[in-house]
């Protein structure tokens, strides 16, 4: 898919209904880090969380889908107030299938927003495809829109602004 032009790109975005988020790559930087007594922790970014919040404040709604459980992951999640955190969906498919099922919201209403190859089968179906800057150059034929900044560096607030600069134009 050849990446959109500012109008196609805001005539997409302006349908947006529900926001699916990958963790791993996306809202993080995609390292993982471990204490000495194997516990994982992550750093997300607080700029990403505000933006996600003024999303659900605007009725958007916001869902996780990643192949990863951490605990980490899940406390981010609950902090933020996202109900739908479907975590350690390897096969992220089902997964979507079932939070379209749970939201009532059509494919074709949702962007996805990935950075790796299992990313791919959410990118296909949805109405807005995004990668991250730093993604792996495989999502290059699926992805709408690049951002320009990277996972866990503020490539979901950049997603957010977009987002909601869409539906402000629209109105």
């Amino acid at each position: 898919m050849a990446l959109l032009d500012a109008p196609q790109l805001l005539d997409r975005a302006a349908r947006i209904r529900l926001l699916v988020l990958d963790v791993d790559g996306v809202m993080t930087d995609g390292r993982l880090w471990y204490d000495a007594a194997g516990r994982e922790f992550k750093a997300f970014n607080v700029r990403d969380g505000y933006g996600i919040r003024q999303l659900m404040r605007a009725g958007i709604t916001v869902a996780v889908i990643s192949g990863r459980a951490s605990e980490s992951a899940a406390g981010r999640m609950r902090d933020l107030g996202i109900e739908h955190a479907l975590l350690g969906r390897e096969d992220k498919e089902p997964a979507f299938d079932e939070l379209l099922a749970r939201t009532r919201i059509a494919a074709a209403e949702t962007a996805c927003v990935g950075d790796d190859a299992p990313d791919i089968p959410l990118l296909r179906r949805a109405g807005l495809a995004v990668a991250v800057a730093d993604c792996h150059e495989c999502l290059a034929p699926v992805a709408a829109w690049r951002t320009s900044r990277p996972g866990g560096r503020g490539a979901v607030r950049e997603v957010c602004d977009l987002l909601l600069a869409a539906r402000a134009i629209a109105a």
